[in-house]
């Protein structure tokens, strides 16, 4: 007879994770429980206890949740896994006249089967608020170590496959297919690899510890993957979304390259008429546009550069070094797309190559270590970004009602950075600078959409927003958990183009603290 699992079970797990305070606790603790669900729950049990559902955003808000929660808890558990994703896939494909009440409606009934525990399990996991420690990278070694399989072999499946649910399923229960079944193949994108970051040039050099590295314009534009398949071309952004409509000269150009299959990474960004890069807000324009698209392409003429090739006709290159790679960009495009690029060991030539980036109107560079495969999703040690001046991704937690100019208006943002051994978002500091009036009402608006609660002035967020902080340097304080706080922090813009897991992490802002040390 086949054993289903409780959700309860699961409940009880997440709280252990949750409570424990070394990776290797909460990773041994994840193992034993995916050796214990059956196939057909591995998948769901994994997402859930990684904080996602496989059916992504439901369309359900704190309202909702707090109307269902509102009958007794049930007095024993008796919803099992199977049951609740059966039941949140319902709720998630609901569309049409009436659909709030009918989504609330059946969020009530599932709730009224659920006791206290298990409730509140399942709210903040519809919210996206369940974070005890089970990110990625932790799920990743447990995964290891429930299927006794290298951390490797994992790590490199998670490149290809389309959830940490689906990876856990073939480590597990797949023994025939296994991770063969997780390849790179054109018109599937995957994760963009992130970098991290160094002070200057000869730090970069310092930081990668090889003879050469490869040194490259950092251009202000929106992260692209492009794949060609035949006639067939798709662009997609940073988050994985086809946009290629939006961008028809993009894709006219990759389809009059002469290989039969490609897959490009690169950055696509706006000119101005005297040949300099336009922001990245007035780039972001031509995106996900649907009308008049000919017109905005007149108006915003786009230009491809790029710097990855990952496949190349049948080869894929994705974990061939970085050098084979350029090789093979080198090979199917033609300079003029392919973004300038200096290899050297020499910090006077790596500088001047910097140099000359910012007099082209350019962030910075980024720094590429030779002998590097790609890897997808993940915010490697081999690429390091270089800037004029210091400027972090960080998560917006918080913001306070203004005064003055800006009654109305949240106003003064709290500012986080993800642990990744807790699971938490570290208070870095606030600030209400760099805000146009425009941004205000915007940043309200999408604010208070995702208002989790609120207390006095404060209004408390779901951590989904993403926003560019530019700030003079770091400095030590015991006011915040992570014992660092931003000096003269100003907002320079939101990064809609990028979620929170691509956000940076306090382990990044620790970095550029010790650099500043110079340790």
């Amino acid at each position: 007879m086949r054993r289903v699992t409780l959700l309860a079970s699961l409940v009880e797990a997440s709280e252990r994770v949750s409570a424990a305070s070394s990776r290797l606790t909460k990773v041994r603790e994840l193992a034993q429980v995916l050796r214990g669900l059956e196939p057909a729950e591995v998948s769901i049990g994994v997402l859930y206890l990684s904080g996602e559902v496989p059916q992504g955003r439901c369309g359900i808000g704190p309202s909702a949740l707090r109307a269902a929660d509102a009958a007794p808890d049930a007095a024993a558990p008796s919803l099992t896994l199977a049951e609740v994703d059966r039941e949140i896939a319902t709720i998630a494909a609901l569309c049409g006249k009436g659909v709030a009440t009918r989504r609330a409606e059946a969020l009530r009934a599932l709730f009224a089967r659920g006791t206290g525990a298990e409730r509140s399990f399942l709210a903040r996991l519809l919210l996206g608020e369940l974070r005890q420690g089970a990110l990625a990278g932790v799920m990743t070694d447990a995964i290891a170590l429930a299927a006794g399989v290298p951390i490797g072999e994992v790590r490199r499946a998670i490149m290809y496959a389309p959830h940490l649910g689906a990876v856990a399923q073939a480590a597990l229960h797949d023994r025939v297919n296994g991770f063969a079944q997780f390849q790179l193949e054109v018109l599937s994108p995957i994760a963009p690899m992130l970098a991290q970051t160094a002070a200057d040039p000869a730090d970069a050099l310092r930081q990668l510890a090889g003879a050469e590295a490869a040194f490259e314009w950092k251009v202000d534009g929106a992260r692209i993957q492009v794949h060609k398949s035949g006639a067939t071309v798709c662009v997609y952004t940073r988050n994985l979304n086809e946009v290629g409509d939006s961008l028809p000269e993009i894709v006219e150009q990759v389809r009059a390259l002469p290989s039969a299959q490609l897959i490009l990474d690169g950055e696509a960004v706006a000119y101005d008429a005297a040949d300099r890069p336009h922001p990245f807000q007035v780039t972001m324009r031509r995106f996900g546009r649907k009308l008049d698209v000919g017109q905005l392409q007149a108006e915003l003429p786009m230009r491809a550069f790029y710097f990855d090739c990952l496949r190349l006709d049948h080869e894929s290159l994705a974990e061939r070094p970085a050098r084979e790679r350029f090789q093979a960009l080198d090979a199917a495009i033609p300079a003029s797309l392919r973004i300038p690029r200096l290899i050297t060991a020499s910090e006077i030539e790596a500088q001047a190559f910097y140099d000359a980036a910012l007099a082209a109107g350019h962030e910075g560079v980024m720094a590429k270590a030779l002998d590097a495969p790609y890897e997808a999703g993940n915010r490697g040690a081999s690429w390091l970004k270089i800037k004029r001046a210091h400027t972090l991704d960080l998560v917006v937690l918080a913001a306070e009602w203004g005064h003055g100019r800006r009654t109305g208006t949240l106003s003064n943002l709290h500012l986080g950075a993800l642990e990744p051994t807790t699971g938490e978002y570290v208070m870095l500091g606030k600030t209400f600078k760099g805000l146009t009036d425009r941004m205000l009402a915007w940043q309200t608006e999408q604010l208070l959409a995702r208002e989790v609660r609120a207390d006095g002035i404060t209004v408390y967020v779901r951590p989904e927003l993403v926003v560019e902080i530019a700030f003079s340097d770091l400095q030590s304080s015991p006011r915040y958990p992570g014992g660092l706080a931003l000096r003269l922090a100003r907002v320079k813009r939101y990064r809609t183009d990028k979620t929170p897991e691509q956000a940076d992490t306090i382990e990044t802002v620790r970095r550029i603290y010790a650099a500043s040390l110079g340790q």
